[in-house]
């Protein structure tokens, strides 16, 4: 009788375990949605960069509806001591995203002083565009800052 209740006590324990050891893994936190502007911005700050002087709404070309996806801002930080006006286009979603991503090419084309220099970061759901070239450790912080706030990508 005594060692089928220590069995029991036993099973019970291993049960117990087993039981604990799922729910840890069922309960781990899921990815991310895409972050807005200022966490994309203390993304940045957390690889280097700086952002200031936003401006949002300022797509830079005549297609007004890219206007309320498109913020101007000032970076640098790291190897790229200049300041070099960038903007990114934030969209709802990846299906939009890949939807307009030709008509942001339009857009920069048309506000881009030198068409040839300029550098690009895509990561679903965003696109961020700026003269070049880059300081190669500024760029890895902007891409760096992206890939944390896009999350799941939208």
């Amino acid at each position: 009788m005594i060692r089928k209740r220590v069995s029991l006590a036993i099973a019970a324990l291993l049960l117990g375990g087993a039981a604990g050891a799922c729910g840890a893994i069922s309960f781990s936190p899921p990815p991310h949605a895409p972050e807005s502007f200022p966490e994309i911005v203390s993304q940045l700050g957390r690889f280097g960069g700086e952002a200031e002087n936003w401006v949002a709404g300022d797509a830079g070309c005549s297609d007004p509806t890219l206007g309320p996806t498109a913020i101007r801002f000032d970076a640098r930080g790291l190897d790229q001591p200049t300041p070099i006006t960038m903007r990114i286009y934030i969209f709802r979603n990846r299906d939009a995203w890949e939807r307009r991503r030709a008509d942001v090419d339009r857009c920069v084309a048309e506000w881009a002083e030198d068409p040839a220099s300029l550098e690009f970061v895509d990561r679903s759901p965003y696109v961020l565009a700026g003269p070049g070239p880059w300081g190669s450790e500024f760029e890895d912080a902007v891409r760096k800052a992206l890939g944390e706030a896009s999350g799941t990508g939208g």
